[in-house]
């Protein structure tokens, strides 16, 4: 299991509450862009990182991690597990509390790293539907 409830809880609920959701667009048809709705109604902010750089949700979107101006507490990462790695070293480069790999993302070697780093770590699961368990 790639992450405890334990772990899961904390990163929900204590790590703060600026999510950047890396992979978000306006794709309607988009996973990401239903569950960065789910983190808002949670009270999260979302900030979508996509190399688009869109609003989504009312939120400016931004075309890397290193773009954005401010601290983020939590990635997010809706892309593919050959490509999430490098969002996860991004993420601990850019000062994130916790990275959480989506449904299916799947890459033990940053799992590791990121947990090396210091940072939470989920994966291989959705906050939504974890929300919905505990909320």
């Amino acid at each position: 299991m790639y992450g405890d409830k334990e772990t899961i809880d904390r990163v929900l609920t204590e790590l703060g509450d600026t999510w950047a959701v890396v992979g978000l667009s306006n794709n309607r048809a988009r996973v990401a862009y239903d569950v960065a709705e789910v983190l808002q109604r949670h009270g999260k902010r979302i900030v979508p990182v996509h190399p688009k750089a869109e609003t989504v949700h009312g939120e400016r979107g931004y075309a890397t991690l290193a773009d954005v101006p401010f601290e983020i507490d939590v990635v997010d990462v809706f892309v593919n597990s050959a490509l999430a790695g490098a969002v996860a070293d991004q993420a601990a480069a850019a000062g994130a509390k916790a990275v959480w790999f989506q449904l299916g993302v799947i890459d033990e070697a940053a799992y590791a790293r990121t947990r090396a780093a210091g940072l939470d770590m989920v994966m291989d699961r959705c906050p939504a539907i974890e929300f919905g368990r505990r909320y």
